[in-house]
């Protein structure tokens, strides 16, 4: 279980064979098999006892004092998985030291099998849904101080563990708002949508439980509506739940499915609108700066944002339809059009940019990748927002560090993880199943872009961003190298190769490059809170590039330190070919790295036909760049809208800011272009 802590009009002119029909990457599907396969996820299912408590019952429990609960991880054991719990077992108790069972993996397997209930009509999917329900609720607290609040962990035998070990905030972890609360109120909110009308009296005891979540919220975040915190200078909203757009976006996602159930329930409503106006306010600008229109997850940092969480562009673009908001669903539309190409140019779904992308890839960032680009084109952006879709979805099949499938529609199995080696972690727990099943819905929703996603075997190579340590570069004689005893992390994020470059007023540090003409330069510098001066940047015997301030981030705020870790764009783009980049201070400069961004960044992936190539622009003009092979394909803008064929040919044009999809051969009776 992983923790942490435009309304836009689709193109008349597209045609037939853009995702409207045919995706650029794919003809017709050949097989409509589902590929949602719930085996695995019914085998990590246990029955739980749901013994009364004082501040804990759920639904019928004098009638059926049992539930169901998935086991938190299942280790690859030979031939199969063998069920465990967190943390280490005492074999006396049979007690883990976190719990076989979880609220966070009960919440989202009761999401998935009503998804998939409401879907196929399967009933087994139905019994399982509701059971999973009566368990969750069983955790919430029904009364007394801390009512509406849930506890985290379950042992085997139903005792419920409020302190884990190790310690997760908060702690206890019903004594205050939680991600797990978050989650709590996203199952109950889909849960309710759908039992209200043929299990009336089920569908009402829920409806109840999800008020008291909300009786819980206004306590805290909700009841801090309007109020705004401060991270390191800048004013971000502060009734986030846990201080998260991540943990908000999952509660959201309930709340308007029972919204739309219960249109009369003002408070459901208000409460998504309210949270949806936070999430909408941790997104970001468009113009070229990091993080290149990604909602930020976390008011405690600025330079901070991670794949497992990845709920708020979804989250934004079914809110925005459901108010008709076109600024969150133009904010969901810059998330899947302008960072996902990124993310994609990077190698995939990294756990972390923090802010340099990095750490393993697990389901949960590939799902929220998938999920966003989806749901914003299904609320107003254009049909590339699905080829994007198909293309991140590709992360199940192959495309990923490993070049391994990481899902088997066979099993229902989905790998643990990739780590960046390459390593493949074999392991399938709850939370990885779960992600994997609901990516799986989607494409079962969307069969052009399983075609899409299926088709990809591998990915042949990527040219996206990438980080030059100043640790490595040239330095002036007054430059000193520090390596941090605390190691990386600051407390906001991490900086590249555990230190930094102090660089003090006239020294100098340069970077040999060799990049695209266009490219963009952002350097990274730990900024101090105080006025330190700034950096000039220039091109040695060439431009000026523009400056980057070493300080002024103003109050921390929130945040655990001082000062900040977030990559500063230059405002000149570089020139192509072999050139010495020199950064001089005048004042104290603690300097990271240097952060480029291609001008065109791409990736190139192995399908089951030729080579499929994503082109991801930055520039704000058109660029023509050399074709990585002969092929053809379709143009999109920034919001994914179609703006036109890409011929077969040397050359490749890739819209300002937009991207371009090429394959040699489309599927279309052998049309090209």
């Amino acid at each position: 279980m992983t923790t942490r802590r435009t309304f836009l009009a689709v193109s008349a002119a597209a045609p037939a064979g853009t995702l409207l029909a045919p995706p650029a990457l794919a003809g017709p599907p050949r097989s409509r098999r589902r590929l949602t396969n719930l085996a695995h996820l019914r085998f990590l299912l246990d029955e739980v006892p749901l013994p009364p408590l004082a501040t804990h019952t759920t639904f019928d429990l004098d009638d059926d004092p049992t539930g169901l609960a998935p086991w938190t991880y299942a280790d690859a054991d030979g031939d199969g998985f063998r069920r465990v719990g967190g943390g280490t077992l005492d074999p006396a108790t049979g007690h883990y030291t976190q719990g076989a069972y979880n609220t966070d993996d009960i919440a989202r397997a009761a999401v998935v099998f009503v998804r998939d209930w409401r879907r196929t009509g399967d009933r087994r999917s139905k019994q399982q849904a509701y059971q999973l329900l009566r368990t969750l609720t069983y955790l919430q607290n029904d009364s007394g101080p801390d009512a509406g609040r849930v506890v985290l962990w379950q042992q085997a035998d139903g005792t419920l563990n409020p302190s884990a070990e190790p310690v997760e905030l908060p702690d206890p972890s019903d004594s205050a708002e939680s991600y797990w609360l978050a989650r709590t109120v996203w199952a109950l909110g889909e849960g309710y949508a759908a039992f209200r009308r043929g299990e009336p009296a089920f569908g009402r005891f829920l409806l109840r439980r999800l008020r008291l979540c909300l009786d819980a919220l206004e306590r805290e975040s909700l009841g801090r509506y309007g109020r705004w915190v401060t991270s390191d200078g800048v004013p971000l909203p502060g009734w986030l739940i846990a201080g998260g757009a991540d943990a908000t976006a999952e509660a959201v996602l309930g709340l308007v499915a029972a919204a739309r159930a219960c249109p009369h329930d003002r408070r459901i409503g208000r409460a998504a609108h309210r949270y949806t106006e936070a999430i909408a306010a941790m997104g970001t600008s468009r113009d070229g700066a990091w993080p290149f229109g990604a909602v930020l997850p976390w008011t405690g940092s600025l330079g901070f944002w991670h794949a497992w969480g990845a709920a708020a562009p979804e989250a934004l673009a079914l809110a925005g339809r459901w108010r008709r908001r076109r600024d969150w669903v133009r904010a969901a539309v810059a998330d899947a059009g302008t960072f996902t190409p990124q993310v994609l140019t990077t190698g995939g779904p990294h756990n972390a940019w923090a802010p340099v992308p990095a750490e393993a890839q697990i389901a949960y960032g590939a799902h929220g990748r998938v999920a966003g680009a989806l749901a914003a084109a299904d609320a107003g952006g254009g049909p590339g927002l699905r080829e994007l879709a198909g293309l991140a979805a590709g992360w199940f099949f192959g495309a990923n560090t490993a070049g391994t499938a990481t899902y088997d529609p066979a099993t229902g199995v989905t790998f643990d993880g990739v780590e960046t080696d390459g390593r493949v972690n074999r392991n399938s727990g709850a939370e990885s199943t779960i992600h994997g099943l609901l990516t799986m819905m989607l494409l079962d929703d969307h069969p052009r872009v399983a075609a899409v996603a299926r088709s990809i075997r591998g990915i042949e190579s990527f040219d996206g961003l990438q980080a030059l340590d100043a640790e490595s570069a040239r330095l002036s004689p007054g430059c000193r190298v520090v390596q941090r005893e605390e190691g990386a992390w600051t407390g906001e994020g991490n900086l590249v190769g555990g230190g930094y470059v102090e660089v003090p007023e006239g020294e100098w540090v340069e970077f040999d490059l060799d990049v695209a003409e266009g490219s963009w330069a952002h350097p990274l510098s730990w900024r101090r809170a105080e006025e330190a001066g700034s950096a000039s940047w220039e091109v040695v015997g060439g431009a000026d590039l523009g400056s980057t301030a070493n300080g002024g981030t103003g109050p921390a705020g929130l945040t655990e330190v001082d000062g900040s870790l977030v990559p500063q764009l230059l405002p000149t783009s570089l020139p192509g070919g072999p050139v010495t980049v020199r950064c001089t201070s005048d004042g104290a400069l603690r300097l990271d790295a240097l952060v480029i961004r291609p001008a065109v960044a791409t990736v190139t992936y192995a399908t089951t036909g030729d080579s499929a190539v994503l082109y991801a622009g930055s520039t704000p003009a058109r660029a023509r760049v050399s074709a990585l092979g002969d092929t053809a394909g379709a143009r999109f803008d920034a919001d994914g809208d179609f703006e036109g064929w890409q011929p077969a040919g040397r050359r490749v044009v890739v819209p300002s800011r937009g991207f371009t999809v090429t394959r040699e051969r489309l599927g279309r009776g052998g049309r090209r272009g």
